[in-house]
């Protein structure tokens, strides 16, 4: 027991020296670009004015602040995207609940679902804009149109490649379709439930960003467009740059959803 104990200890320490080592090498190679970006700008390597560069960045960033306008804007993308990647995981769990149910509806729906999900979602957005208006609603619909038909024909295929023999063990017990969907399907599907979840959070980010370049007068994909039309491109590239920023801690809250679940199911 104690053997075992030891051994484990020692996983957990290799797989906490391996994490350690992850993050600081993500850090230098970003600390790296940084670096390279920034002497390229002042040795004229690059021109300053169009790639702009680091320091440029920051200044306009506290200027920004200053004013509250890059928390207003920043504010308004995280919001729309966060209540499309909602409404996308609510859809998706339902439309794939439905067909998972349904053999009928599932083979009368996918095929209208694969075309669905092929159509370009960009040349959507004027056309959500004529439906709906210019509005919120539009740009959080477009956020939606670019996951959603993609994530329900992701999820019912991960609910329907659940393990048919405990299945058949739920049913042989007396169990119905319902217990069978909680107790066997959902925990069997977790996995790529997560990696739908990985994905979708930076689909509804991008579709997100096209609703807002046609139909908003506020928000990140907004202060895109319109510094690209009065060329300040330090606007442009400080837009971006939050953009990535927020993709990357969205993903980071999922991946730890992600370890808290597996350690959990681990215990």
């Amino acid at each position: 027991m104690d053997k075992l104990s030891k051994r484990q200890a020692e996983f957990i320490k290799n797989h906490r020296r391996h994490h350690y080592l992850v993050s600081f090498f993500r850090f230098m190679a970003f600390f790296s670009f940084l670096l390279l970006w920034e002497v390229s700008a002042n040795l004229h390597w690059i021109d300053a004015f169009i790639f702009s560069s680091p320091s440029r960045i920051l200044e306009t960033m506290i200027y920004m602040a200053k004013d509250y306008s890059i928390f207003r804007h920043t504010g308004i993308t995280l919001y729309e995207t966060l209540l499309s990647f909602f409404l996308v995981i609510l859809v998706s769990f339902l439309t794939a609940t439905i067909l998972w149910f349904s053999g009928t509806i599932s083979e009368i729906l996918e095929p209208w679902l694969v075309i669905l999900n092929s159509l370009p979602k960009s040349a959507l957005a004027p056309l959500l804009i004529v439906w709906l208006g210019a509005n919120t609603r539009t740009i959080i619909v477009a956020g939606m149109s670019v996951a959603v038909f993609g994530s329900i024909i992701s999820m019912y295929t991960a609910f329907r490649e659940t393990d048919e023999e405990k299945i058949k063990l739920i049913h042989t017990l007396g169990g119905n379709q319902l217990q069978v969907l909680f107790h066997v399907v959902i925990p069997s599907s977790l996995p790529s439930i997560i990696s739908i979840l990985k994905v979708n959070i930076g689909l509804c980010l991008v579709g997100v960003i096209i609703g807002e370049f046609l139909a908003a007068r506020e928000g990140l994909g907004y202060l895109i467009i319109y510094a690209s039309q009065i060329f300040k491109l330090n606007y442009l590239i400080t837009a971006l740059i939050i953009l990535c920023i927020i993709a990357f801690l969205l993903y980071q809250i999922i991946q730890n959803i992600e370890h808290h679940i597996r350690k959990n199911r681990n215990l």
